[in-house]
């Protein structure tokens, strides 16, 4: 729960590299996330060359902050591995959040920017990481150690809780 609560959207980094394990790490929590059917529609692309993480902000308009973080992941849908047709957004994005909340527990910031369903957003990330034309580009995260510090948020709203109907 602490981890859930301290989550927040960093997009300033310090220049240190993401230790290996840490990286491991935050995927096996991503690879953790429930799926339909245990389809698990998932690829993972870890970036951490600087002239790609450079270039990135050139095909995702809101993704400046990959130009100092040192580490990115991208997540990928593979519809060819669904089992529940369709289902592989709500999968790809459990494995998101669960990448968002690993990391923070780990003491890094990252911050998701939405990729799917923007058509310029999926090609120009798959031309600029070779990624093959049946798989999905999701969603980019943007990983490091915090350059900015935001305390917790405490966004629960009781007025939004129904019970038994609306």
């Amino acid at each position: 729960m602490k981890a859930i609560l301290q989550r927040r959207s960093i997009r300033a980094y310090k220049s240190t590299p993401v230790a290996e394990e840490d990286v491991e790490y935050i995927l096996r929590a991503a690879m953790a996330a429930p799926s339909a059917g245990n389809q698990q529609p998932w690829h993972y692309i870890v970036i951490d060359d600087r002239d790609l993480l450079n270039r990135v902000p050139d095909v995702h308009p809101y993704a400046e902050m990959c130009r100092q973080s040192p580490a990115a992941i991208l997540v990928c849908g593979d519809p060819s591995l669904e089992k529940h047709t369709g289902y592989w957004v709500q999968d790809c994005s459990a494995a998101t959040q669960n990448i968002l909340i690993a990391a923070t527990a780990k003491g890094l910031g990252s911050v998701w920017l939405g990729v799917y369903p923007r058509e310029e957003r999926m090609k120009g990330l798959g031309q600029l990481l070779h990624i093959p034309e049946e798989i999905i580009p999701f969603a980019l995260i943007a990983l490091g150690y915090p350059a900015e510090e935001k305390g917790s948020a405490d966004r629960y709203k009781s007025e939004r809780v129904h019970k038994n109907g609306w």
